[in-house]
Formats: C-alpha cells, structure tokens, sequence
C-alpha cells in the first residue's frame, strides 16, 4: 500500500480547500484530495457572488445586522463581526490571484475609473439592505474556482490528487496524523500522513431528492470528523434555495440575483403571492421565500411556481445572466419572454464539524473549512452570499494558524519510523474495505429525505427529524451499529 506523507493534506478542491492551499504553497509540501475532477465542486456552481461592503452607504454594521436577523438570531456575533471585517481583504486577495470582477457600466461610472481603480457592480439579495454583492456576472463561483485551479495546478509545492475519495481519518494519541484515500480508478488504498489535514469536503444537500449540488456532495468531512470524534453542531439547518429550475431534464440554480435585479415570484396564473408573508417581497431571506413557495404550491396543488423577469429588457437579461439564459434556452424556455419554473431544493449544510475562528476543530491537527465547518456564522439560515465569503475568510484565517505551527516544525516530510508505525496502525482495519462499492453506497443516501415544511423554519423546530436523517446516513457510512446509540451525545 502507498504512503504518501506531506506537510498538509486538504481535502476538498472547491473555495476553500484551493484557497487555503494557494496561502500555504510558498511555505508548505501540500496534497490536495478530490474525489471527482478538480473543477466539479459545489463552490464552482454559486452563481451569485461574495457579500462584502464596498458601497459608501453601506457598513460593516449594516452588513453584520443583516446576517445576525437573516439567522434568526442564532448566528454567533462575534464570528459574524470577524468574517464581514475580513471581506474586503478576501476580495483583494482574490482579485490579485487574477479573478476580475464585473464593473460598472454606466457614462458616469466609466468616466470615475478613469481616476480609480474601478468600480464594481453590486447586486442585492435576499436579507441585504443594501447592494453589496461582487460577482462575476451570474457565474462567480465557476470564475474563482477556475482561476484558483489554475494557480494550484501550476505551483510546485501543490500535488493533485484528482478521482481520490477520503474513507477515513487516521488518528494516534488524540490527534489526527493522516488519512485513509482511495483512489477510485484504480481501485487502490492509500494511506495519506501529514502534519496537518484540513477538510474542505462541502456539504450534506445531495441526501435530497431535490438540490442544487452535484452528486458528490455526500457529506464526507462532516462523517469522517464525526468518526473520529469530533464535535459537530447545527446539522437539523440544512437551507433549501428557493428557486431551482423546475424541468425534467435539468436541475439547475435560478441565482437569487434574478430577484435581485427585479424578478418576482408567481402563480400558473400570473398572481404575486410575496406581499402575503413578508414586506421585503422576493429579497426576503431563503428560508421565509423558500416556505412561502412550498405553502403555495401545497394550497394550490402545484408542483412549482415562477420566477418572472420578463419586464426587464431582453438586452439587460441576457447581459447580466448570460449562463442562466442558455441554460434556460437549453430547456427550451426563453427567460426574456416567458416565467421561468422553479421549486425550493436542498442548497446549503449550515451546521458541520465545530471550528474556532481559526478553522481548528475540536481534534488537534485538523482544520474544516467552507461548508464542512461549523463556525457559528449562519445561524438557522445562510444570508445570501455569505458562504463564498466564509470559504475565503476561514481558509485564510486557518491557513494563518497553520503557517504559525508549522514554522515551529522542520519543512520535510514525516520520517519514516512515523511511516511505518502509522501504516502498521491501520493494517488491519483496511483489508476489510469494500472500496469497489464506495460510489454505489454514496450514491443510495440521495433521495433519503425531503423538503417538508416542518424543518424549513427559523428556529430550532424539525431538529429531530433533520438530524435523524443525517445521523442514519453517517451510521450507515461507517457500517457501526454503536454509533447510532451514541449519537446524541456527540454535540449535536
């Protein structure tokens, strides 16, 4: 069996894992683990863009006030205060790795960048009181996750270990030394050894039979911590994006920016229905949107509702969503002339493994990042944009600390006595594996659950039934039976 050893294994390739390595690779030997191709993350499908104060009238105040209200005051303050105060320096970290955000457009504004630097077009989203979304056009997330992918690929200090799926943490003597890695073509264990392991592996969404996420998004990270025991928190709040394209062939995000630049939600018969459950209408935070939708389309026995956007000029539409209009084209709906269909479905794990403000989980040497962690910042629901952000701010942080530990440590790889104890550890425990069934096993958790009303809340209600259904899955993964007695002892 290969034994592999670095400074740091990340594991996970979306935002967060690729930041975090890029802000390590001058000082570190690191090991990125992805168990499908590098760029088939769930960072790469956001849409919308990174909430960061740049407007004057606008406030890091403001923009903290709305994410405690948006998560139902569950949010942890401090936490929410650290991340808006390092947006505008995650923005200017990503901008200087080569990521070229939409700007203005406007006479006024072209004649302004002719003294500055630019000035960037911001959009506004649900739970915002003021416009503070960058983007990329409608296609943030694939933009930052390709030109992030690219910085990786290229460095020296950066090894890809593409079509590799993480099993299981390797732990000796209360820390976390390594882990266990298959790599899915050919069919082969590895044992992976490093200083420090960081996860970056996103969320749970992909147990709905309805979500956003592509396929790997099976909660691996938050499982294997789980195992290893770790504490985790908040997983009865998993977020459902109120728009998804509604279509037999295509399950695809209706970014929230479409309702940001004037689109409204409503009935086969053309009715607004918004005005019913909140005065902030379609920029209403997701989980208020989200259970407006499901109650009408429960009322009414529907099976979606629309997002309308036609009163909007075709030029501007297909300007400012070029990816959304193909998209929707692709499925024979031209956004410009007719209501897109949409329904709610499952987006955003908004609990995970318990991290500090450095991305230190409760098991010394290893760090969550992104949508694995649990750092305290979304509360009940996730404000719109605020998770891109989060995926800069704590790789950052996280990467900070590592650096910190890691100067006080020689820069080689682990010796070879550590090799051998740490391959003569897990000998046993991986020639019973069944790898040739990983995939299927993962991929029977999809449609495991449900969008129902009693766990699209605000508040701690549903608790039972959310976690049920993510405990059974994490029991099911590890295929021990004692863990399932033991689960509500584990944080949760």
């Amino acid at each position: 069996m290969q034994t592999p050893s670095f400074d740091i294994l990340v594991i996970g390739s979306g935002a967060a894992g690729l930041t975090l390595a890029l802000s390590l690779a001058d000082h570190a030997n690191i090991a990125i683990i992805s168990k499908s191709p590098l760029l088939d993350s769930s960072s790469q499908q956001a849409q919308g863009g990174i909430a960061t104060v740049m407007a004057k009238e606008d406030s890091i105040e403001s923009h903290l006030r709305d994410t405690l209200k948006a998560g139902a005051g569950l949010c942890d303050p401090i936490v929410v205060k650290f991340t808006v105060e390092q947006a505008r320096p995650a923005i200017e970290w990503l901008i200087s790795q080569g990521v070229m955000f939409t700007q203005e457009e406007t006479p006024q504004h072209k004649a302004e960048k002719q003294k500055t630097k630019g000035l960037f077009h911001l959009n506004k989203e649900g739970g915002h009181t003021h416009r503070r979304i960058l983007h990329v056009d409608d296609k943030t997330g694939y933009v930052v996750v390709h030109t992030l992918a690219h910085q990786a690929l290229n460095h020296q200090n950066i090894t890809c270990f593409t079509e590799h799926t993480a099993i299981d943490l390797i732990c000796e003597h209360d820390q976390c030394i390594g882990c266990l890695v298959l790599d899915n073509h050919a069919q082969e264990l590895k044992l992976f050894s490093a200083k420090k392991i960081v996860l970056a592996t996103g969320g749970t969404s992909f147990v709905y039979s309805h979500t956003t996420n592509a396929d790997r998004t099976t909660g691996d990270g938050i499982a294997m911590a789980y195992r290893a025991g770790c504490r985790i928190a908040d997983m009865e709040f998993q977020q459902f994006h109120p728009t998804c394209l509604y279509h037999q062939n295509s399950t695809f995000l209706i970014s929230e920016s479409v309702r940001g630049e004037g689109g409204i939600l409503i009935l086969p018969d053309g009715t607004r229905f918004m005005s019913a459950y909140d005065k902030r209408l379609e920029l209403a935070p997701r989980d208020i949107v989200t259970r407006a939708i499901k109650t009408e389309m429960d009322k009414h026995h529907l099976d979606h509702v629309y997002v309308d956007i036609t009163h909007k000029p075709a030029e501007f539409i297909q300007k400012r969503f070029p990816t959304i209009y193909q998209r929707c084209l692709d499925c024979g709906i031209d956004m410009t002339k007719e209501p897109i269909p949409v329904s709610p479905a499952a987006h955003y794990t908004c609990g995970g493994v318990v991290t500090d403000l450095s991305g230190q989980t409760t098991l010394k040497n290893l760090f969550a990042v992104g949508e694995t962690a649990f750092t305290g910042l979304h509360g009940a629901n996730r404000m719109a944009s605020n998770s891109l952000l989060e995926c800069l701010v704590f790789a950052v942080s996280a990467a900070k600390t590592i650096e910190h530990e890691l100067q006080q440590l020689p820069f080689s790889k682990i010796n070879s006595k550590t090799d051998i104890d740490f391959h003569e550890t897990e000998k046993q425990k991986t020639t019973h594996l069944p790898v040739e069934s990983l995939y299927q096993s993962q991929m029977s958790f999809h449609g495991l659950a449900q969008i129902d009303p009693s766990i699209l809340v605000s508040q701690r209600g549903g608790e039972e039934k959310a976690t049920g259904v993510y405990m059974s899955y994490m029991t099911v993964a590890n295929d021990d039976a004692n863990k399932a007695e033991n689960q509500k002892t584990k944080g949760i």
